[in-house]
């Protein structure tokens, strides 16, 4: 109780044993409530600044021998535990979901699952135990007990990583085998378990001697075990033996924020490896089977998988003819199928019957083929349908064409074939190594390059450009050149250069473009240290951690051209396929996810400048590569004493001692 309370209860006391009995109830009660109401004012004493501590336990903490499931936990004062079923971690896990309940004083758990025998328990609370009134945290705290005749004390710490981004993971789930086979980790629940925080960090307690292996594992169906292709995990065939040795670290104290009350050295035991690194990823190969089949164009109809593979479904058609009745095309992954129909009679047929074949994964996780048969494909886009728009656009345009006429203005007699409407991404500014681009909306029957042009502006003259119109994929195409810095051109496309194969034209177009000169860009030269003859891609970041330029290369020499003027960040990973994408791992292929680095600093990039950097990726392990101005998963805030106490007598022009 504070100084004042108490003051305040003795005067009340001296009035009940003088005069004072002649005061009524009522003035007596108005006392009271006044004091308890300036109970947590900053006026009525020092803040409660101590956090709260355990006074005694059932069965007692770091207790042998223990035979009870049912466990109770007694503190000094009132407390309350934050989000129990994230943060607290019972060790060895719990099939059975343990019960965490908090009242006053008191936290009771009750363990579901059978005890094993000469096993150690830990319930790592972290951080979640503060006091109800001022919230002063207790810090880490972990209670254990043992079935057998001795506590394990040994600890193992590292970090769980995205392996794509080197992002933290939180809340994934860490733990140790024993059984240093493969198969462990398929068939058997973890050992030992941890989660991490939201640094990505975790420390596994109540370890035994011996050698173990370590996993992280995003567990969707709380079984403790790798069982589900769409779970996040991280594995290591290293393996591991914890121990411990003397160690000594600096303990600071604080007067306030700013000010240093003593730095002490501390003598610890300090629990080893602590720096393990896992790197995180979600397998790309699951299970593979036809989600659904649409065509909600009339002109066309699209497979879905749940993952894609080079060997395309075969059709058969039932109320059709397949043979050359389609124009194919796939997604990068081949998981996407768009079939468009060449024949106009085709698209104008509402319903598609056929069988279709392809590769499906049966019961024992293999590919094999299969039919489904008479599958009917509808058209969203009914004929009848798109017949009464067609109409209804029609008559439209004749009301307009005729208002035109009875004004006596020009008007049209025939209504005019919708034009195909070419997206051109084509800029009046352009950067030296960016080409201008078109996508169409169906396939093309025609490009008649002879309808498109390109000039060029030297001495106040046009002059033919060479150029190389390419196909990149699924109706677009690139305009590539030899475009030279600080030289204007003229891009000139023809009417009807595009027919695509239902006989829809382009229409005209013309755009003007000026090449940007050298003086505006920075040039980033790269040397990489330590990956001699591997192929390797760095890709140059933005502050969304997006690639703006990626660069292969062989020998370790990376060189950026073109880099607009910014705050740019730097990104490496080892492409051990030579696709020049980055790949996720697979665990029952014993593939693990393509190695990410980052540099570790930003580099700014200035126009006129060319920037050098040298860089060894494996001079800094992986948990401290990342700058943290690109990190999305920032650490949640550390809950600490809010020194209110230090503050307030500040604002008195008092000094504050701390207690012990």
């Amino acid at each position: 109780m504070r100084n004042k309370d108490q003051n305040i209860l003795n005067a009340i006391r001296s009035l009940l044993t003088s005069s004072g009995r002649k005061l009524g109830v009522g003035l007596l009660l108005s006392i009271l409530v006044i004091s308890c109401a300036k109970m947590g004012s900053p006026d009525g004493g020092w803040y409660d600044e101590t956090p709260p501590y355990m006074v005694s336990s059932s069965p007692d903490d770091k207790g042998t021998n223990v035979k009870s499931r049912k466990i109770k936990l007694l503190f000094n004062e009132f407390i309350k535990v934050d989000n129990p079923s994230e943060k607290v971690v019972v060790s060895p896990p719990q099939l059975e979901v343990p019960e965490i309940r908090a009242t006053g004083k008191r936290i009771e758990i009750q363990l579901n699952d059978t005890l094993l025998p000469n096993t150690t328990y830990t319930i790592d609370f972290s951080d979640a135990i503060s006091d109800n009134n001022e919230g002063n945290p207790m810090g880490n705290f972990t209670y254990s007990f043992s079935t057998g005749d001795h506590i394990d004390t040994l600890e193992v710490a590292g970090y769980v990583l995205q392996a794509e981004n080197l992002e933290p993971v939180k809340g994934i789930l860490v733990g140790l085998y024993d059984d240093l086979s493969d198969s462990a980790f398929l068939t058997k629940p973890l050992l030992r378990v941890s989660r991490t925080d939201s640094r990505g960090r975790f420390i596994i307690k109540g370890v035994a001697e011996g050698t173990y292996r370590i996993v992280a594992l995003q567990d969707m169906d709380g079984n403790y075990s790798y069982t589900q292709k769409s779970e996040m995990l991280a594995f290591s065939h290293d393996s591991i033996k914890p121990f411990w040795m003397l160690d000594h670290r600096q303990d600071t104290t604080w007067i306030d924020s700013l000010h240093i009350d003593k730095i002490k050295l501390v003598e610890y035991n300090h629990f080893l490896p602590d720096d393990i690194v896992l790197r995180a990823f979600t397998s790309s190969l699951q299970d593979r089977y036809l989600l659904k089949t649409e065509r909600a164009i009339a002109d066309r109809m699209t497979f879905y998988f749940t993952y894609g593979n080079e060997q395309l479904p075969i059709i058969k058609g039932l109320n059709f003819d397949e043979k050359d009745a389609f124009i194919i095309e796939t997604s990068a992954k081949c998981d996407t199928i768009t079939y468009w129909l060449r024949d106009t009679a085709l698209v104008n047929q509402d319903t598609l019957r056929m069988d279709i074949t392809y590769l499906a994964t049966d019961t024992l996780g293999q590919l094999q083929e299969q039919t489904d048969s008479a599958v009917e494909v509808l058209s969203r886009q009914p004929y009848a349908k798109r017949m009464k728009q067609l109409k209804q656009e029609t008559e439209e345009w004749q009301k307009k064409q005729n208002k035109l006429r009875k004004r006596g203005m020009p008007y049209d007699s025939i209504m005019p074939v919708k034009p195909l409407d070419v997206k051109y991404n084509v800029s009046s500014a352009l950067d030296p190594d960016r080409n201008p681009s078109f996508t169409v909306p169906a396939p093309l029957a025609v490009i008649d390059t002879s309808k498109i042009h390109l000039y060029v502006e030297h001495d106040s003259l046009w002059y033919n450009a060479r150029y190389l119109l390419e196909n990149t994929g699924n109706r677009q195409y690139e305009l590539r050149a030899e475009w030279r810095p600080d030289n204007e051109y003229s891009l000139e496309i023809d009417s009807a250069a595009f027919i695509d194969i239902y006989g829809n034209a382009s229409r005209q177009f013309k755009q003007g473009l000026k090449v940007k000169s050298n003086d505006e860009y920075s040039s980033l030269f790269v040397t990489v240290e330590g990956f001699a003859g591997q192929h390797i891609v760095l890709q140059l970041l933005n502050a969304g951690d997006q690639p703006v330029k990626q660069v292969s290369t062989d020998n370790g020499e990376a060189e950026f051209f073109y880099v607009k003027p910014a705050t740019y960040y730097l990104r490496m990973f080892v492409d051990r396929n030579g696709n020049n994408v980055w790949d996720t791992g697979d665990y029952h292929a014993d593939q693990q996810a393509e190695e990410v680095y980052y540099y570790h600093e930003e580099i700014e990039c200035l126009a006129k400048w060319d920037i050098n950097r040298t860089w060894n990726p494996t001079s800094r392990p992986l948990f401290s590569q990342k700058p943290s101005d690109i990190i999305k998963q920032k650490a949640d805030k550390e809950k600490t004493i809010k020194n209110r106490n230090a503050d307030r007598a500040k604002s008195m022009g008092i000094t504050y001692i701390p207690k012990e």
